[in-house]
Order: structure tokens, then C-alpha cells, then sequence
């Protein structure tokens, strides 16, 4: 039986470990009932064989110039580089659970762009520009996403591209005390990234985390309420976005917390923009579900149980079967339904960080025995 998480349609392609982004059905965005088997010869197994990358990340430092052109002696961390895919990312895109088929939609997203690239249509009439925006509250995963997409395409994509580079952007870090330096720095930051693209061998990810730091509207700039020099930094930016769109192998990732602050025309120029809000208690509950699975596989909570996914316990609550450990696990089932009511409300973070909190505050020993 093929593996949750696989993505299965007849005839299309499939990997055992990793999804094709071409086929039209994600096991892994939408939670599906422990029994549900398929029939081998009515599926297409792609198989991706990969190895991690054990290095972590790379910095990239600057110089920091003066007014007059000259070193400062400053210098700066404007990026962290990663080459995909690596251990630090392992398993971060099967650990995010949202609604509405999110994943499946950023995969169908990137099957266009190259779809439309590869036919070579004129982007003169239809316009892409590799560019996505996630905006919504802190601590929901948006940051997550975005590195556990670079992840994931590393490794679909290999077919396409030698290897994936992801480039995270310390935005913060971008701005000078000099003026009119800052522009500069982001020319400097984005030459180094078209260095790679050059590469057609490299499939490359940006990411440019809090992204109003560095296209906050010019508008506040003109009105006195923002430096003068950030209107240089959100021009330079438009610019080099409009230079990178017309490479096949470039993705510019971005979040955000405050859409309202964000330059216009950088959200003009983004072809998706997903909210992306707090956890609905469905998606709370198997977020815990994944928790206590967990504590189980490293034995801090015992006797190892089988948990009911979201859509299990939804399908037994509405049957009428019952024996001694269909019950247990539905007492399981329901605690955590009440739990997710609870919970509403939180960050997929503040929810995370339960289990620890629980077992700090109220647990004394090393061993949980509950069930």
C-alpha cells in the first residue's frame, strides 16, 4: 500500500516518498481514514532517491560603506544560504498541517510557472512573476512553509536541476545607518543570487521573511513618517524582482505579519497572496494528534496507542461501533476534540509548545502512564 503522504491518481505520475506536484490528489494535505488502501496496478509510483545535505546554513556577509564610499569596519549578515535538500529541513512540509488543500495549491502554483515556461508563452501578454506572498498573524507557519516548499521542490524537481539552493534574506540587516547605502546593499545581496540563477543546473528559492522591512509603502517615505532612503531600497527591489522573473528557475518566497505597510506595488506583483490564519480545531486536533504521536515514538508516554486521525474520529463519531479499544481510542479522540475547542484562537506555535508546557508544569516524572 502505498504511503500516506503519496500522492495517488491513476496514471499520473507518483513517489513513495515524495509527491509528484503533477498529479491532481494530496493524501498529505487532506487527512484521510487509517484503512484506506489502493489497488498497485492502478497507480504510477515515481520514486525520488535523494541524499540530505548535513552542512547547515551559509552566511553572507557585506561591508557596510560610509558616506564617502569607503569600508566601516561594520559588517553585516544579509543572508543565510542552504543547499537543498539538507537534514535541518527533513520532515518540516509532513509537520504543517493547514485547511484548504494549501500545500496542494503552492505545489499546483510552481507546475504552472514551469508549465508556462516550458512552452515558452510570451510573458509580454501573460504575466507571472515567480513571486509569492503569505501573509497572516505570527506563529502560523508561514515561514515554515516557505522553507518546507524549497525543501520539497529540491527533491521533485531533480529531474530539472542538479540541486536547490535556498537563499533567506535577513531583511533587518539591509538597511544602513549610511545613506543611501541601503539600496545598495539590496543590488549587492540580489548580484549574488543572480550569480546562482545563472546556474541552470540550480533550482533557487528566496525568501524574504517580514518583507514590509523592505518594501514598506513609499508613500509613508514621501509623507516623512519612513526614512528617505527606504524608497530606494523598495525601488531596488522592484527592479531586481522584474530582472529575476524572466528566469525559469527562480521562486521569491516572502511573508509577512502587517499587508498594510507593504509598497503596492510589490503586492501587484505577487501571482498568489495566501492568508494564512490561525489553526481551525480540526487542524488543532491533529496537530496534537502528531504531539502525542511523537511522545509515544520516544517513549515518554506509554503503552504506545493507536490514534484516530481527524477524519477517523470524525467517521466513528457518526457510527455505532463499539468495542473495549474502539472506545479507548475514542476517549483518547475526544479529549483531544475538547482540547482543540479549547485551543481556538492560538498559533499553530502556541499549540505546539502544549506538550512541553504540560509536561513542565505538571508532570514530575519521566514517564507518562495515562492510558
Amino acid at each position: 500500500m502505498p504511503q500516506i503522504g503519496s500522492r495517488i491518481t491513476p496514471g499520473n505520475e507518483q513517489e513513495g516518498k515524495d509527491a509528484s506536484p503533477t498529479t491532481s490528489q494530496n493524501l498529505n494535505d487532506v487527512e484521510q481514514p487509517e484503512d484506506q488502501t489502493y489497488v498497485v496496478k492502478e497507480v504510477n509510483l515515481q520514486i525520488h532517491v535523494y541524499q540530505m545535505q548535513s552542512h547547515g546554513a551559509m552566511e553572507e556577509e557585506y561591508d557596510n560603506m560610509n558616506d564617502g564610499g569607503v569600508e566601516s569596519g561594520e559588517t553585516v549578515v544579509t543572508a543565510q544560504h542552504w543547499d537543498l535538500p539538507c537534514e535541518e529541513f527533513d520532515g518540516v512540509w509532513d509537520s504543517l498541517i493547514f485547511e484548504d488543500q494549501l500545500q496542494l495549491k503552492l505545489l499546483d502554483y510552481i507546475r504552472t510557472t514551469l508549465l508556462f515556461s516550458d512552452k515558452n508563452v510570451n510573458p509580454e501578454l501573460i504575466s507571472w512573476n515567480r513571486v509569492v506572498l503569505l501573509y497572516g498573524p505570527p506563529g502560523t507557519g508561514k515561514t515554515s512553509l516557505c522553507r518546507g516548499l524549497a525543501q520539497k521542490l529540491s527533491i521533485r524537481l531533480q529531474q530539472r536541476y542538479r540541486y536547490g539552493k535556498l537563499i533567506e534574506i535577513n531583511s533587518h540587516s539591509l538597511f544602513s545607518k549610511w545613506f543611501s547605502e541601503s539600496g545598495k546593499m539590496v543590488q549587492r545581496m540580489f548580484n549574488q543570487i543572480w550569480r546562482l540563477v545563472e546556474d541552470d543546473g540550480a533550482f533557487v528559492c528566496v525568501l524574504i521573511d517580514e518583507v514590509e522591512s523592505l518594501a514598506a509603502a513609499r508613500k509613508a517615505a514621501l509623507s516623512g513618517s519612513e526614512p528617505s532612503d527606504s524608497i530606494r531600497v523598495v525601488n531596488a527591489l522592484l527592479t531586481q524582482i522584474d530582472r529575476l522573473r524572466k528566469q525559469k528557475n527562480v521562486l521569491i518566497l516572502s511573508t509577512t505579519n502587517i499587508t498594510e505597510a507593504i509598497d503596492i506595488a510589490f503586492i501587484d506583483r505577487a501571482d498568489i497572496k495566501m492568508y494564512i490564519g490561525p489553526p481551525t480545531q480540526a487542524v488543532i486536533y491533529s496537530i496534537l494528534n502528531s504531539t502525542l504521536e511523537e511522545l509515544q515514538r520516544v517513549g515518554i508516554i506509554e503503552p504506545k496507542t493507536s490514534l484516530m486521525s481527524w477524519a477517523t474520529f470524525q467517521r466513528q463519531e457518526s457510527s455505532q461501533m463499539q468495542d473495549s479499544h474502539l472506545s479507548q481510542r475514542l476517549r483518547i479522540a475526544h479529549s483531544l476534540y475538547e482540547i482543540a475547542s479549547v485551543g481556538q484562537g492560538l498559533s499553530g506555535r502556541a499549540i505546539r509548545k502544549l506538550p512541553f508546557l504540560a509536561h513542565a508544569g505538571y508532570i514530575q516524572v519521566g514517564l507518562v502512564r495515562r492510558y
